[in-house]
């Protein structure tokens, strides 16, 4: 059994999301018209994994900026635990607090995961670049945490 994969592909119209960042700000797809997005969705703040995810978009961020990305991520945590997070690590990016999970499902990452031998429901690391006129030009399913920004980088030029 693998994880499940989400049924959006490349070419899909992304779906139009609102949700709320760290500082309970509002962000939403529109704010992104005319740019490039990395919408990046992770199971839990402070995980290993995400954690090495979120530091390698951190420390490549520069770089992807330079090729006109902006970043986002997105998990079910509060955004106070997202704002500890940020501090922590030093983000420059924000994240989305989706509690209600309703970016999570329009994007479609929930579903069965296999970790540790245990199968169950959860959310599903998955990656989506949107381009400027909010296109999904890119699905990564199996991210590389560690090496994520080239991951990214290495994906849209094949």
């Amino acid at each position: 059994m693998t994880n499940y994969i989400t049924s959006l592909k490349k070419g899909d119209k992304a779906p139009d999301f609102k949700g709320l960042d760290q500082d309970g700000n509002i962000i939403s797809l529109k704010d992104f018209k005319g740019k490039k997005l990395v919408l990046y969705f992770y199971p839990q703040d402070n995980t290993p994994t995400c954690t090495n995810e979120a530091c390698n978009l951190r420390d490549n961020f520069s770089a992807l900026k330079k090729k006109g990305f902006a970043i986002i991520g997105v998990s079910p945590d509060d955004e106070k635990k997202h704002k500890k997070f940020i501090d922590k690590f030093d983000l420059p990016f924000p994240l989305i607090a989706d509690t209600e999970m309703k970016i999570i499902k329009a994007y479609d990452v929930w579903g069965l995961k296999k970790f540790m031998g245990r199968i169950y429901d959860g959310l599903v690391r998955t990656t989506f670049v949107i381009d400027e006129k909010g296109k999904i030009e890119l699905v990564i399913t199996k991210v590389d945490s560690k090496n994520h920004s080239q991951q990214i980088l290495d994906e849209l030029n094949k």
